[in-house]
């Protein structure tokens, strides 16, 4: 399973510890699932998805999430 959770703690500047608090886990969670070690429960992906406000499908995928770099520059080769 891949996921964004650490480009969305980027984005709103949040901590592994701040994320893992609201959400009601150990930050080495946070982690793990950002490596990829460790798949979560229904229940927490929604969790973090509610917590950054988004879809959970914009958190978690089954196939790998197109890169920033690759996304900017198929936008910007749109214009």
């Amino acid at each position: 399973m891949f996921n964004r959770i650490a480009l969305l703690r980027a984005d709103g500047n949040v901590s592994r510890k701040a994320l893992a608090e609201a959400v009601g886990v150990n930050p080495q969670t946070i982690g793990y699932l950002e490596r990829g070690d460790y798949k979560p429960s229904l229940e927490l992906a929604m969790k973090i998805a509610a917590f950054f406000g988004v879809p959970v499908e914009l958190v978690f995928s089954f196939t790998p999430f197109e890169s920033v770099t690759d996304a900017l520059r198929r936008v910007q080769e749109a214009s």
